[in-house]
């Protein structure tokens, strides 16, 4: 399982021209689903997310975490992160779960998110979105788990 999280100060998903998720301040994540991910990691990564401490501090430093700020998540699955593009020009998508086992586990991630009492807004899954941000930082790290 992989998480692109990109510490952001606005962030919306549009499908179709329909506004569907917007957040104010915290993270956009990306979360990619790889065959044989379980709920174990995704309880591990929602909890590693939440308490990451990239948020800055009243002296500039990264000290606070998402808890800290109050800060929220747009949600966003990407199975591209589980693209291979270690051969050839095209990337391979043999890692990537199959759609069904995919959308659980998305699922069951953004709940975990909001078990931890984090507001998570999430995307359409499998949706052709348009996703807009305004990266703040920039501040991106990726997460595997």
């Amino acid at each position: 399982m992989k998480a692109l999280l990109q510490r952001v100060s606005h962030a919306s998903v549009t499908v179709r021209n329909q506004l569907v998720a917007k957040i104010n301040g915290g993270l956009l994540v990306f979360l990619g689903v790889e065959k044989n991910d379980t709920e174990q990691q995704a309880d591990y990564l929602a909890r590693k997310i939440v308490n990451l401490r990239i948020f800055e501090d009243e002296n500039g430093k990264m000290n606070l975490s998402l808890k800290d700020i109050n800060g929220e998540i747009l949600l966003v699955s990407q199975f591209t992160l589980a693209g291979d593009v270690s051969r050839g020009n095209r990337p391979g998508f043999e890692t990537a779960a199959k759609p069904d086992d995919a959308n659980r586990l998305y699922l069951y991630f953004s709940e975990q998110l909001r078990v931890q009492g984090i507001e998570t807004q999430t995307g359409i899954f499998q949706a052709d979105m348009q996703v807009e941000l305004l990266n703040d930082g920039p501040v991106t790290f990726m997460l595997e788990k």
